[in-house]
């Protein structure tokens, strides 16, 4: 799930103009980010299980990033930073950080509906859920395919972006659905990745270019009044 989290990065936008929706874009992803630093430092892991040729799934071990007692430490600490850098919203910082907080819960939502059993509810060892919607890959594809869609139908139209920077953001998540046809052929018909450390490292670099190009391209225009001298 990729273009699925980025999409409800940008509905969630919807919600409060006033903030770059970049930072919902990277509330949405965070998860994922915290998992491959985590497996770069060898504190998460994963395998290639025994029906790997039949189901193209790895297997993950990660109770400290996508648990849901985690889950729950960890959108409560966004929420908590976001609020703090926002004060100067007033009244409005705290709808941000628990938009933001909710951007990050999301996260968990829609990966247990597409992956098999093996979300945490607590740390190693506790029960796991997971509704494998990954099983059914053209399911999979078409609710992450809809939630994209469907996000950028909402946040898109209200924007008070320019007409380029509206087309970035359609053009940035349609190359997120491109990675997500990839990584459909890598769980059907791919080779397993070289190693987890070298998987870890590429995904996050793919998480920092969208999180950056989403903020780079949400960013509001200056007016000409706020770019000129003080008198």
């Amino acid at each position: 799930m990729f273009a699925g989290h980025l999409g409800v990065g940008l509905a969630i936008g919807r919600a409060e103009p006033r903030v770059n929706v970049g930072l919902f874009v990277a509330a949405a992803l965070l998860l994922d980010l915290v998992l491959w630093i985590f497996v770069l430092l060898g504190w998460e892991s994963l395998s290639i299980p025994a029906d790997f040729a039949h189901s193209h799934q790895l297997a993950y071990t990660f109770p400290y990033s996508h648990g849901l007692v985690a889950c729950i430490g960890w959108s409560a600490l966004a929420g908590a930073g976001v609020l703090a850098w926002h004060r100067r919203l007033g009244a409005g910082s705290l709808r941000v950080a628990l938009l933001t907080a909710a951007a990050v819960f999301s996260h968990w939502l829609l990966d247990a509906l597409v992956h098999r059993p093996e979300l945490p509810l607590a740390g190693p060892g506790s029960g796991r859920v997971g509704l494998g919607l990954w099983q059914n890959m053209p399911a999979a594809l078409a609710v992450e395919a809809a939630l994209a869609v469907v996000g950028l139908a909402l946040y898109i139209p209200h924007s008070r972006l320019p007409r380029g920077r509206r087309i970035g953001l359609v053009a940035l998540t349609l190359v997120v659905l491109v990675v997500l046809v990839v990584t459909v052929v890598g769980m059907t018909v791919a080779p397993a990745p070289p190693s987890a450390q070298a998987m870890a490292a590429s995904s996050c670099i793919t998480l920092a270019v969208v999180c950056g190009l989403a903020f780079w391209l949400a960013r509001q225009p200056r007016s000409p009044s706020s770019s000129a001298p003080a008198t």
